[in-house]
């Protein structure tokens, strides 16, 4: 066979040839001239260091720089991007993230151990670099020549054939030998492996597999190659998402099969934090600390400069301006490391969805609270369910709850035409996968449908559904009116019994399934999500615990039905907008990594119907959109409420999965006996304290069970021939006398038992709804939602962080869910209220985070932000004062500040040049307009003098005097045109407060004016820093003003005459015991002009 003077060697690490040329005119004369090769990912040379060319990947050999490849190892997939196989640590590069462990000795320094002086190892490292890494030779410290002189060879060179084998070729014969060089030319013949002579033995990546399993030539080589990128394509094969699965499960081995690319696409994390730019949070945080600078020297200012004639205004401001600064910094700190987040919902397809296998998504358990159907209107309320039924996720794994906590025959019957209209709408939303999934907002979008070419059979199909969708709301509507008058007698169900809820408080535990048992679909003959309804037991003499029971009873009864593991929470009037939420949500529960430890997933609060302006700042952007982020970057938000997706485990009361530690690093910069010195002491202390940690966990119940044969152990006092029993005794009085749900709470990856008989199922769902069993069990206080508090979201997403658990902020660019919001004053007042109260029940309690949870897994700045959000009830007192404070400075010529220095007006200005700086940097990371910002700093005084305060004296009211305030449930919707409800007016005693505000300082600005007029020019100097005073005040009251006035322009009379009345009773009480007049009377001095 003859070659022609040419070598032709194969690579099988790297999948290549390398040609050796042996004549003169075509051998590579230095390194240089493989440098020609360009990094394909930014574009520059590859460089040559040390004399070799920088070689990233040792499979593909895809040209990639040095700094790439870094770039890559740290912040990348770590992985190459032609052949997906992990990128190993090469010389001078650090260690990352999930390098293996290696030794203190880096191979690549001494993968050939040879003697400088031996020039047969010299010349067969050579070869072997050549052969192996694709490297030239180069000079280098032992002497070998840069250029290879060679000359043809005059003999057949028979090793390496293209795709056949030669005769010549023994068995034993496999590698390409170098032998030493003599003179300028080199004799290349083929060498037994094991050569004697040979003192350096080669190094193969398997040294157990011959090498004759590779074949011979470059044919053999690409077949083996391909056949097996055809078997990891197979492995890696995955189904299109089309909105439905087949059901069932799927082993989770599969997808950790060790063949599997490491750096899979599949196999990537769900979802990554995005960090605020350095450009915009540096300089953000340096603003806080200037502004704490600042605000310390405003303070020894104002302590050390007292107004003397003024005493008491100047220590009451005082007073005033330290609890604002003590509650700024509850607001502020908690906002110091904001994050963002971004899912990869492609991945979680790869990852659990599979072509011809069940989706490996979760269940999920979606829960739908209503209480009143005339205030929470039934349309409304079947919206929100037609977008839950309509949701991108498999069928078999959606199951709808709602809670109707009136026992009202209306929800119930509108609930029934929901789910024969859901048999119409779920298909067409999925068919043309439209969004929203909501009929109502999504035929009230203002846009051309029949845009961009639609096909025809859209056109004729939402028409259709269109005019389905306009009768469903005659009937629903048809129901409203029906439901205005009730017989004395009652409502009758269609077979003439007696509707079991008529009497609302008191009745039995009621259950219904519409949809999502055998039999039920849809029309284009696919299943349904289940669809259940559910009425709790009500009895009376019981507390029922209002909304916190109504969500507790679901948990039971979800969990004895489907046992779904995670749980998403929404009010009535919240729909799903991006039918993907829930997929959103498992991007972060079903991370393998990350998903364990976190309890739950809140999406921010969007709003529909709200008026351009947002008048009241109903969308209350600054909280959800700077305020949360904050808390994503710590131990996650609170729980708002709604748009909500919990791990059921989480809500038992179970404590996070520990996180393991890492291993210990030995201490290789002290002698030994000093470490045993310093750290056996340590140790033994270490020890005793997690024998006691230990006694102390198996005491509790907070724990999560795994196996009820573990829970038992070295609890003192307790026998071990039963642990069974005894340990069903302890889950009973935990979670209640239900064995069918006790089973279920076992199960973490939940299910119901395939042989148990729907009638059972439902036979147990009515026990663990009746109004008597959550008595003597640790419901409402440790398990479920926590009683307590009329928030009780604020008081169950605490507990849940008190136990170690994270919770995550997912911002879709889709909003997840809309809903209606209250926009007429008074009720945004009474919803404020609310929110007030409960802050002010938790604040009463033993669950106030400023003394509980102390021990637990709460951070300091996760426990600021929950302080924060119990104590600004309280912030009404001197917020009220404060407002008081310009009027009277007015009316008196008195002001809180002494005569300023230069001093003094460089830190005030300074301080309120921050203040405004402070804002401006959080609207640029927040991503919140002005407009929002500006609003949301109005209604916070609007709120602080009226809802607040109402608050708090209802709050000492209840907890202190035992009188229990019922709070009002603010309507949803309003049927008379665009925002028309912006306008009406409803009396409130949350209107007197603001409005005497603004009647006294409207009247000390005139009373001011008047007297710097009568008094010459030199009295505007002292008078402008009052009437700023004042003008703060009414500028932070106007939306009020203007609420009041409405869209009629003139002012209800009652809200006037209780206004004036109270502000001149104000104003003569103030005159009365005015304590800057002198008591022996006016002092009368010589004016200095002769009348005479």
């Amino acid at each position: 066979m003859n070659t022609g003077g040419r070598l032709i060697a194969g690579s099988h690490n790297r999948n290549e040839f390398v040609l050796i040329n042996a004549d003169e005119t075509s051998r590579i004369k230095s390194v240089k001239e493989l440098s020609g090769q360009i990094c394909q990912i930014c574009g520059d040379e590859v460089e040559i260091a040390d004399g070799e060319l920088f070689v990233a990947c040792n499979e593909c050999a895809f040209p990639v720089c040095r700094p790439c490849y870094e770039y890559e190892r740290r912040e990348g997939n770590q992985a190459c991007p032609q052949c997906k196989t992990r990128y190993k640590r090469l010389k001078g590069s650090p260690r990352v993230e999930g390098d293996e462990e290696e030794d203190d000795i880096d191979d690549l320094d001494n993968e050939f151990d040879y003697d400088p002086s031996d020039s047969q190892q010299v010349t067969e490292k050579m070869f072997s670099s050549r052969l192996n890494y694709g490297r030239s030779a180069h000079p280098n410290a032992s002497g070998v020549p840069t250029e290879v002189e060679s000359s043809p060879l005059s003999s057949q060179i028979p090793l390496l054939t293209y795709g056949q084998e030669d005769a010549e070729i023994s068995p034993d014969q496999h590698a390409l030998i170098v032998p030493p060089a003599t003179g300028h030319a080199y004799r290349v013949h083929p060498m037994p492996y094991p050569d004697s002579s040979n003192p350096l033995q080669p190094r193969p990546m398997a040294p157990e597999k011959d090498i004759t399993l590779y074949g011979y030539g470059s044919v053999a080589w690409k077949d083996k190659m391909e056949k097996w990128r055809k078997k990891q394509n197979e492995k890696l094969q995955v189904v299109k998402h089309e909105g439905a699965g087949d059901g069932g499960e799927f082993g989770s081995n599969e997808l950790d099969d060790p063949d599997l690319p490491m750096m899979d696409e599949g196999r990537q994390p769900l979802s990554r934090k995005l960090p605020i730019p350095s450009s915009k949070i540096n300089p953000y945080r340096l603003i806080i600390v200037f502004r704490l600078v600042i605000l310390g020297l405003f303070f020894h200012y104002r302590i050390l400069h007292p107004v003397h004639d003024a005493y008491g205004l100047w220590l009451t401001s005082v007073i005033c301006e330290i609890w604002f600064a003590v509650s700024w910094i509850l607001d502020q700190f908690p906002k110091w490391y904001p994050i963002e987040r971004e899912t990869y919902l492609d991945r979680l397809s790869l990852r659990y969805e599979r072509e011809g296998k069940p989706s490996g998504l979760a269940h999920v358990d979606v829960f739908v609270s209503t209480v009143d159907p005339m205030k929470e209107p039934p349309l409304i309320t079947a919206n929100t369910v037609l977008s839950i039924l309509a949701v991108d996720y498999p069928v078999d794994k959606v199951a709808c709850y709602v809670s109707d906590d009136g026992a009202a025959m209306l929800t119930f019957e509108a609930l029934s035409e929901t789910s024969e209209f859901a048999k119409k709408w779920v298909p067409f939303c999925k068919r043309f996968n439209i969004e929203p999934r909501a009929p109502e907002w999504y035929f009230s979008q203002k846009i051309d449908y029949l845009k961009n070419k639609v096909h025809p059979e859209f056109v004729r199909e939402r028409r259709a559904i269109k005019r389905e969708y306009e009768e469903f709301k005659v009937r629903i509507n048809a129901l409203v009116a029906m439901a205005q008058k009730v017989p004395e007698e009652g409502w009758t169900m269609q077979d003439g019994t007696p509707w079991p809820g008529n009497n609302v408080r008191d009745h039995p535990g009621m259950i219904q399934v519409f949809l999502g048992h055998s039999g039920v679909r849809d029309d284009d003959g696919n299943e349904l999500p289940r669809l259940v309804y559910v009425s709790r037991e009500k009895r009376p003499g019981f507390e029922h615990h209002k909304k916190a029971g109504a969500m507790n009873a679901l948990i039971r009864v979800s969990a004895v039905i489907s046992n779904a593991p995670y749980l998403l929470n929404v009010d009535c009037d919240h729909y799903i907008n991006n039918s993907k939420a829930l997929r959103e949500a498992m991007c972060f529960m079903m991370d393998p990594t990350s998903g364990k430890k976190i309890c739950y997933v809140q999406f921010p609060q969007r709003f529909d119907g709200i008026d351009r302006h947002d008048r009241y700042s109903n969308r209350n952007v600054v909280f959800f959109d700077i305020n949360m982020k904050g808390l994503d970057g710590l131990q996650g938000p609170i729980y708002v409420g709604t748009g909500c997706v919990f791990r059921r485990q989480a809500l038992y009361g179970h404590d996070a999965p520990a996180k393991k530690k890492r291993p210990s690093k030995t201490c290789n910069c002290w002698p030994k006996w000093w470490c045993c010195c310093c750290c056996g002491g340590r140790k033994n202390k270490k020890g005793k304290t997690k024998e006691r940690s230990k006694k102390t966990k198996n005491r509790e119940t907070s724990k999560q069970i795994h196996a009820l044969e573990n829970i038992e152990e070295g609890v003192p006092g307790v026998s071990n021939e039963k642990p069974s029993e005894m340990t069903q005794i302890k889950l009973e009085k935990k979670f209640g006398q239900s064995p069918v749900f006790v089973a279920s709470t076992l199960l973490d990856d939940g299910g119901v038992p395939p042989d148990a008989s729907p009638a059972s199922l439902l036979k147990e769902a009515i026990q663990v709804i009746s109004c008597g069993y959550e008595d003597k069990t640790e419901w409402g206080k440790e398990v479920g939602w926590i009683y307590g508090s009329v928030t009780e979201d604020i008081l169950t997403g605490f507990k849940m962080h008190c136990h170690g658990w994270r919770s995550v902020y997912c911002i879709p660019k889709r909003p997840a869910f809309k809903g209606s919001a209250p926009i007429n004053l008074s009720d945004r007042l009474h919803q404020v209220l609310r929110w007030a109260l409960g802050s002010v029940e938790i604040f009463l309690s033993r669950h106030c985070p400023i003394w509980y949870g102390y021990g637990g897994g709460l951070k300091w700045l996760e426990r600021f932000s929950y302080i924060n959000s119990v104590v600004y009830p309280w912030t009404s007192i001197p917020l009220i004062v404060y407002c008081t404070l310009p009027a009277i400075c007015l009316l008196t010529g008195k002001f809180i500040v002494p005569e300023i220095s230069n001093y003094a007006s460089l830190v005030f200005m300074g301080l309120f040049i921050l203040i405004a700086v402070t804002g401006i940097l959080e609207m640029q990371w927040g991503g919140v307009g002005i407009d929002d910002w500006w609003r949301n700093e109005q209604f916070w005084v609007i709120g602080g003098v009226s809802s607040h305060l109402f608050a708090l004296v209802q709050g000492l009211l209840k907890v202190l005097g035992g009188v229990n305030t019922n709070f009002t449930v603010t309507s949803k919707a309003a049927d008379d045109g665009e925002f028309s409800e912006l306008y009406i007016f409803k009396w409130t005693s949350l209107l007197v407060p603001p409005m005497t505000l603004l009647i006294m300082n409207i009247v000390g600005v005139v009373v001011g004016i008047s007297d710097a007029i009568n008094n010459g020019y030199d009295s505007w100097g002292p008078l402008f820093g009052r009437l700023f005073f004042a003008l703060w005040v009414i500028i932070h009251l106007y939306p009020f003003l203007k609420g009041l006035l409405g869209k009629q322009d003139r002012m209800p009379t009652i809200i006037v005459v209780w206004s004036i009345l109270l502000a001149s009773i104000l104003t003569l009480l103030w005159v009365r015991i005015n304590p800057f007049v002198s008591r022996d009377g006016p002092v009368l001095e010589v004016c200095g002009l002769n009348c005479d």
